[in-house]
């Protein structure tokens, strides 16, 4: 997501409590990321996302807040009011074409809640996933939707993880 104030997408960031009520400069969740609030770079293993285009554009087609009278309408964005989908930013591509750390980013979506991992990575071949980033989907279906005692507070149980489709 190029920018976390976006007024078409804030209302659907998904936001990290532990941070959010936390001491800033500290990692409050401890997990090795300071400040975390709507998810990380896995670039620079920061909170700090990189502005890029394609993120924001994606970001709106799934998760636009409906009837606002802006931009555009997400297809599970909601109307403003916590009905939408929540979105957890991990970037892992910027607009310097840098591809940052793909297995760890889809981890901490999975230990973060997050129950769907879209990934519009465009690889020409689908081969080309590296075994770690293949052992991080493997984790994420299996055990996205439960939190750390093995309890299941989120709407499913697993996770499912979807790329894009074309090729360029």
């Amino acid at each position: 997501i190029r920018d976390s104030t976006h007024p078409d997408l804030v209302d659907n960031l998904w936001v990290n409590q532990a941070e959010l009520h936390g001491v800033e400069g500290v990692d409050d969740d401890n997990n090795g990321i300071i400040d975390d609030l709507y998810g990380a770079n896995f670039i620079t293993h920061t909170a700090y996302i990189r502005p890029e285009e394609h993120g924001t554009h994606v970001a709106g087609i799934v998760a636009a807040t409906n009837n606002n009278s802006l931009g555009v309408c997400g297809i599970a964005g909601g109307n403003g009011n916590g009905t939408g989908i929540r979105l957890m930013i991990c970037q892992i591509m910027d607009e310097y074409n840098s591809v940052g750390d793909e297995a760890g980013a889809i981890k901490y979506a999975a230990d973060n809640g997050a129950v769907i991992c879209q990934n519009s990575w465009g690889y020409d071949d689908i081969d080309y996933l590296h075994q770690l980033t293949n052992a991080a989907i493997a984790y994420f279906t299996t055990y996205a939707g439960y939190d750390a005692r093995g309890h299941q507070p989120g709407p499913m149980a697993g996770g499912l993880a979807v790329t894009s489709g074309g090729t360029a």
